[in-house]
């Protein structure tokens, strides 16, 4: 069983968020990076890009597939996660802490009110 932190928010793409003074830190969940296997590759989104919510913002490649990573959010890219690029095995070692993918500025806060808490999305993977 996989470990889902109960101070994110989750959505039914797989992603998680965590928001801190209007900023928000996405990844993917641990349940995503287990389906995926290695991964190999990582494309993060470009700094300074605007994004709407359920837009494709990055792609996560592994020996198995390439996936593609939607935003939970509406928001400014602020700030990417560069160590991904020369160690993407982080996703699979570490998906909650040193695998973040990006940061985004919220343009809309109450986006995240759309999005499932850690019993919703234990629901939905069926744990």
């Amino acid at each position: 069983m996989s470990n889902i932190p109960e101070k994110l928010h989750y959505a039914t793409s797989h992603e998680w968020i965590k928001v801190e003074d209007g900023i928000g830190t996405v990844g993917i969940t641990d349940h995503a990076q287990s389906e995926l296997s290695d991964v190999v590759y990582v494309d993060l989104p470009k700094f300074g890009v605007t994004v709407v919510a359920g837009a494709v913002v990055a792609v996560i490649e592994s020996v198995k597939a390439a996936s593609d990573i939607y935003s939970p959010v509406s928001g400014e890219i602020v700030e990417v996660n560069s160590d991904l690029v020369k160690k993407p095995e982080l996703v699979n070692q570490d998906p909650y802490n040193a695998a973040w993918l990006y940061r985004i500025r919220l343009s809309f806060p109450e986006e995240v009110n759309a999005l499932k808490d850690a019993a919703g999305y234990k629901a939905q993977i069926g744990e």
